[in-house]
């Protein structure tokens, strides 16, 4: 197996977290739908986390996505690849492959994310929102996932260059 390939546990994991998040949003679009009033318990909900219980995750999923970022973003520094969403509008396959292995090195996240805001949910309001769990983890997990990468990346080969320069 090579050094950049998934596990099966990895794949696997992926693949779990990928269809739990699209079943949960499809439950909670039919349980709750998408009207007015479900929108705005949304938003106050969303922003009624940062100072309720267990907010400790609005610093833990960030400083999860971080640790698997740092290698994914060295790697792209060493390869000279482009930043994930500075791959070529037209190379699909460059795309897939990137988004691909964003999902492998995040799925744990995700899922941590999901189980996490379930707790929450179910402490806080004795009721669970499918929807509302998926978005969070991916504000808290995937969006920071890769703008931490790209950082990574980004600095990786400015330190890259000048060490290059200087040997």
């Amino acid at each position: 197996m090579n050094k950049n390939e998934p596990s099966r546990f990895q794949v696997g994991l992926t693949y779990v977290v990928v269809v739990t998040a699209v079943v949960l949003l499809l439950i909670g679009i039919l349980l709750h739908g998408l009207s007015l009033q479900v929108q705005q318990r949304f938003w106050s909900d969303i922003f009624g986390r940062i100072y309720g219980p267990m907010s400790f995750r609005f610093l833990l999923q960030p400083a999860m996505a971080f640790i698997a970022s740092v290698p994914d973003g060295i790697a792209d520094a060493r390869q000279g690849h482009s930043s994930f969403f500075w791959t070529k509008p037209l190379d699909r396959t460059v795309q897939r492959g990137r988004l691909r292995q964003g999902l492998f090195s995040t799925a744990r996240v995700l899922f941590l994310g999901i189980i996490m805001d379930v707790i929450y949910q179910l402490r806080e309001f004795d009721q669970f929102y499918p929807a509302e769990a998926v978005i969070m983890a991916v504000l808290l997990a995937l969006i920071p996932y890769f703008v931490f990468r790209w950082l990574i990346q980004h600095f990786a080969r400015r330190s890259i260059r000048t060490s290059g320069k200087r040997s």
